[in-house]
């Protein structure tokens, strides 16, 4: 019979290995929360120090911003692109590569589509920058040589294209990433899933649809948070490439952000517009959750 007390020093034992991690998170992750969250109801100069109580007034502000809403509308644009490509398409392109028969061939196609989830977001957004330029970029000239002239125009230099270029250098850097993971999710389903639905005489669009769609559901659940909590938290690839223009016109919530309290030092307008982040990434996270724990594959 155990004693009480040999399972009570068990107890100890095991809070005591995982308090350490639970001071880091404490430090790091909920107090800069909770932080932000009382500095959002602040007038706050960060540069004197002085602060002043505002209530919701920094809230009431963004209501009223129509640069927040442009950012927020591209946030939910990057988002929406990001699943079409990052999602569906990644999970099209892996189940097309995991169809072959060569494994050589299966391994090369890997690599080949992994190589720009290798490049730094920096680089990636600056190699688009020379593309992308209107006098000397690779885009433009190619449109010349293949007699489509007239479709050449300043990319980045215009409202109505710079924030879709912008995505398509995201979606291009990281597209094979998420082909990776859904290949790995591919390689888990029993071959013999496949080979049964073969035997039925099931074509290969419908063994796509009826056996790999259901079975890497888990792993379409997380991809889907991963890629909208990504879409949110965006900005790199817009400080790069045109930081905010022209015109606000590719402005995110990241670096509207960044430009309300670093630039116009407006640390609690800041902080609002990062509560706004916060609270959106984590209602998704906890919906998709939910929704992927009630339907969850079991082999």
């Amino acid at each position: 019979m155990r004693r009480p007390e040999s399972g009570r020093l068990k107890r100890i034992a095991g809070l005591a290995w995982v308090l350490p991690a639970l001071v880091v998170l404490g430090v790091f992750v909920y107090l800069p929360l909770v932080q932000n969250l009382a500095f959002s109801t602040q007038e706050w100069d960060i540069y004197s120090g002085a602060s002043e109580f505002v209530g919701l007034e920094n809230y009431e502000k963004l209501v009223g911003d129509p640069v927040f809403w442009t950012a927020l509308g591209n946030n939910v644009l990057y988002a929406l692109l990001s699943i079409v490509f990052q999602v569906a398409g990644a999970l099209v392109l892996a189940a097309m590569i995991e169809s072959l028969r060569g494994i050589r061939w299966r391994k090369i196609l890997r690599a080949i589509y992994f190589v720009p989830s290798a490049i730094s977001l920096t680089v990636a957004g600056l190699l688009f920058y020379f593309i992308y330029e209107p006098r000397l970029g690779m885009l433009n000239h190619l449109l010349d040589g293949i007699g489509l002239g007239a479709l050449a125009q300043p990319w980045l230099g215009q409202e109505s294209t710079a924030m879709v270029a912008i995505i398509a250098m995201s979606q291009w850097q990281g597209f094979g990433y998420s082909t990776l993971l859904f290949a790995v999710a591919i390689q888990r389903i029993p071959s013999e899933l496949y080979e049964a639905a073969a035997l039925d005489g099931i074509g290969p669009i419908r063994r796509f649809f009826h056996v790999t769609v259901p079975l890497v559901r888990e792993m379409t659940g997380l991809m889907v948070i991963v890629t909208i909590s990504g879409a949110f938290q965006v900005f790199n690839e817009v400080m790069v490439m045109t930081s905010g223009g022209p015109n606000n016109s590719t402005q995110v919530l990241a670096t509207w952000l960044y430009r309300s309290g670093f630039v116009r030092n407006d640390f609690g307008y800041a902080a609002a517009i990062a509560t706004v982040i916060f609270v959106v990434t984590l209602a998704i996270a906890l919906g998709q959750l939910w929704y992927t724990r009630r339907r969850r594959v079991e082999f």
